[in-house]
């Protein structure tokens, strides 16, 4: 009894409600997931929302599936949708695919395949247009069955395809695509093959049911497929959460050490100074003390700087951007920790400063949506680890070019830092933007209601002074303001000479 009742609605499904059904699931998977969209900003929902609309679309123009055609006022309008019908078809089939590679993120695996499949529904696209050219200028009816003929081949040699690169993705995520399109592949060749072939009984609509069955099979599996990727997306937006709380806690401790040693120090310091004679006490304690102010500048390092670096890497975890979190996180943390060591050492070597200021200026960099072009010149043959100089003694100079030349800049920012040697007694690092120039900045400061006075670049000529008192030379900075050929400002350049012995 049951059976001979489940055959019956199989049988004719617009008289028992099945059409109705589908149609309103439709309707309400495309506005779900339309919303989902804006909430989440993936494309994978957007791709799926358009793909559930076409469906509906091209099912609901049926004057048998439709309920809408009992309304006059419409008719007009759902017959000349209709009229596209064959266009629709082939433009939810093809839009199936752009969703499916999207969702299991073909892209980041194998590039060559994304740029095949894609290729293909390109020339899908491409060709319904074509055919829909051709029909209008011919006016030959028999265009549309022949090209769809072609088109359902083509589709079909291209699902297998497909099913290569889905296979070797890695993740559970592609069995919701493998499994879901099987089925709904079968299903359609199946109700394909019942309207071509008329292979049903009188009054019957096997191949209207088998249709339906697949996209109701279809989208329970894609449904479940976009759930699933959700939560995988909150459970690593959690993760990179809790290794971005497990780093600062392991920042905190660091910077909690290196004040202990710096206590211990200054302690062993004057204990020892007691012992020396007064000139050499006075002198000592004139550079300890300079040496004391830059370690209480270094070891809070402008946290303003600290905390809008964090607030930016904590953007890109919100808006799953992973991989970009993790990158400038991996990045903060040794800037932070060579910061931090660099407050035990008054000299470190040539090469050391100017990676910690690579990775000052890639953090910098992130606040400008990395519009700052930097450039870093060596000459060749200098060998930068025999050559000692006060550590963050550029970082001041870098700091200014920034924030005082670049950021007023709209477009076309670049910053240079290059080294070459002189001669045998100095070496030369110039520091190069093509900022607003000292004058602008100068001005804009001026007309600002809270001014702030900057420290750091006098604490670097102290710090330099005391650096040289052991060399045979002495060093020496240099602003140049730079202007083109109308005498209008283009930058500044800081050119430092520091001596070798």
């Amino acid at each position: 009894m049951m059976f001979l009742f489940a055959q019956e609605v199989l049988n004719y499904p617009h008289q028992n409600g099945i059409t109705m059904f589908v149609l309103g699931g439709l309707s309400v998977l495309t506005v779900y997931h339309f919303l989902l969209y804006f909430q989440h900003k993936d494309n994978a929902y957007l791709f799926y929302s358009l793909y559930t609309f076409l469906l509906f679309t091209r099912n609901v123009i049926e004057p048998e599936n439709s309920f809408i055609y009992y309304y006059d006022g419409l008719k007009p309008i759902l017959e000349t949708i209709k009229y596209y019908s064959p266009n629709l078809e082939w433009a939810y089939n093809t839009i199936y695919f752009v969703f499916a590679f999207t969702f299991v993120d073909l892209k980041s695996y194998y590039l060559k395949w994304y740029k095949f499949i894609f290729g293909a529904v390109y020339f899908l696209f491409a060709l319904n247009i074509f055919v829909e050219i051709l029909y209008r200028t011919s006016g030959n009816e028999n265009i549309y069955p022949l090209f769809f003929t072609i088109f359902i081949v083509l589709l079909l040699i291209l699902s297998i395809i497909g099913y290569i690169p889905l296979f070797r993705i890695k993740g559970f995520l592609k069995y919701y695509i493998i499994i879901g399109s099987s089925i709904f592949l079968l299903t359609s060749l199946s109700a394909y093959i019942i309207s071509r072939f008329h292979v049903q009984l009188e009054g019957a609509d096997y191949n209207t049911s088998l249709f339906f069955i697949g996209i109701v099979l279809e989208n329970i599996f894609f449904s479940l497929g976009l759930g699933h990727k959700q939560k995988m997306i909150l459970e690593e937006k959690n993760k990179s959460q809790f290794e971005l709380i497990n780093q600062l806690k392991e920042n905190e401790s660091l910077r909690e050490t290196v004040q202990n040693q710096l206590k211990q120090d200054l302690t062993l310091l004057k204990e020892k100074s007691k012992n020396q004679k007064l000139l050499t006490l006075k002198e000592k304690a004139d550079k300890e003390l300079a040496e004391l102010k830059i370690t209480s500048l270094r070891s809070q390092m402008n946290p303003h700087f600290i905390f809008n670096s964090l607030n930016s890497i904590k953007m890109y975890i919100i808006n799953s951007e992973k991989g970009n979190a993790i990158y400038y996180l991996n990045k903060f943390s040794k800037l932070i920790r060579k910061i931090l060591i660099s407050t035990r050492e008054k000299e470190i070597n040539l090469a050391d400063e100017l990676n910690t200021m690579e990775l000052y200026i890639n953090i910098e960099n992130i606040r400008f949506n990395n519009e700052i072009d930097f450039l870093l010149k060596i000459e060749k043959g200098l060998n930068l680890d025999t050559i000692k100089i006060p550590a963050l003694i550029l970082q001041p100079f870098i700091e200014n070019a920034i924030w005082h030349g670049l950021s007023s800049k709209k477009e076309n920012k670049k910053l240079s830092l290059s080294v070459e040697k002189l001669d045998n007694n100095f070496i030369i690092i110039r520091i190069k933007d093509n900022g607003i120039g000292r004058k602008k900045s100068a001005l804009l400061k001026d007309n600002k209601l809270y001014k702030k006075d900057s420290v750091g670049i006098k604490l670097t000529e102290e710090r330099l002074s005391n650096f040289v008192k052991n060399y045979q030379n002495n060093y020496s900075i240099i602003f140049t303001d730079l202007s083109d050929k109308n005498n209008d400002p283009k930058g500044t350049e800081v050119t430092i000479k520091l001596p070798l012995r």
